[in-house]
């Protein structure tokens, strides 16, 4: 074992990851409960040892060189492993800090999954949670998320993901809309129909566009890119939407059009790039999603 090597303290490297995910020594110390002066020493002595530069100073914060990128990463893996190994031996939940993003499709994201992530929160007080819901595409390896929930498995790239859940639509309007409007029996009568929808040219992904698959005399006459819109405008009594099932479960005032004619069917994938899948607190995250949309698969797809 070089000296090098020998007189390192492994426990610095926990010094580097709470500048990193905190953005400033103040946050870090505030982190490890320890004064500033601290975390300091403890970087500047990792440096010594490594014979190289982590961080570039700044009035803004501490900004990682392409070194500290290396070492951070480094570090991310070792935080990981002792994680994995407290697991198994202990037995006990471990202690997560740090971000974890998750990119979401806005109806996934902002109607089901954002109020069922308060018991990840508990279970890891200290780790921090992004959601971002929208409707796009996320790019892994530009580390726009952790974790992507998207429609579909990429044909290319570093990513890694399994199928989440397949999740059924139907059609669904108002009491009021279907009231005022002429019955529904059979699927030529839609083309009567007021539609709620896309904006074709803003599909980000082909699996959106519903409403050929339904009939190719219907178009939409209120269109969003965003699903919360498109609830919002069918509660309203604006006309017929293509909605998942477990959004429109929650709303028991809207009415089931034709379900036992028109059903579609698509699937949830969550997606991680290969090289941070195995990091502690993106697994516990993913984990976590995994389990809570198993324990509501009967919301997704009650048939």
């Amino acid at each position: 074992m070089s000296d090098q090597v020998a007189g390192l303290d492994w426990d610095d490297f926990r010094f580097v990851l709470a500048i990193v995910r905190g953005g400033t020594v103040s946050a870090a110390a505030k982190q490890l409960g320890v004064d500033h002066t601290t975390v300091i020493r403890r970087v500047d002595r990792l440096e010594r040892h490594l014979s190289a530069k982590l961080f570039d100073r700044r009035k803004t914060g501490y900004v990682l060189t392409e070194a500290g990128h290396r070492v951070a990463v480094s570090a991310e893996e070792i935080e990981s492993t002792i994680v994995a190994n407290q697991d198994i031996i202990g037995g006990s939940k471990s202690h997560l800090t740090g971000t974890v993003r998750i990119g979401a499709p806005d109806g996934f994201g902002s109607h089901y999954l954002a109020s069922r992530l308060v018991g990840f929160a508990d279970l890891y007080p200290d780790l921090d949670l992004q959601l971002v819901a929208t409707a796009r595409l996320f790019s892994l390896s530009k580390r726009e998320a952790d974790i992507a929930i998207s429609l579909s498995m990429p044909k290319e790239g570093r990513t890694v993901g399994r199928k989440l859940i397949d999740y059924s639509l139907g059609l669904y309007a108002s009491p009021a809309y279907l009231a005022a409007s002429p019955a529904i029996k059979m699927r030529d009568d839609l083309k009567a129909h007021r539609f709620v929808g896309y904006i074709e040219e803003l599909l980000y992904t082909p699996e959106l566009d519903y409403l050929p698959q339904v009939s190719p005399k219907i178009s939409a006459k209120f269109r969003s890119a965003n699903l919360i819109a498109q609830l919002n405008a069918t509660l309203s009594g604006f006309g017929i939407a293509v909605l998942p099932h477990f959004m429109a479960a929650t709303y028991p005032q809207l009415q089931p059009v034709l379900p036992e004619k028109i059903t579609i069917l698509r699937s949830f994938w969550l997606l991680m790039h290969a090289d941070s899948k195995d990091l502690a607190r993106i697994r516990a995250v993913a984990d976590y999603i995994y389990a809570v949309v198993e324990r509501d698969r009967a919301l997704f797809n009650p048939r």
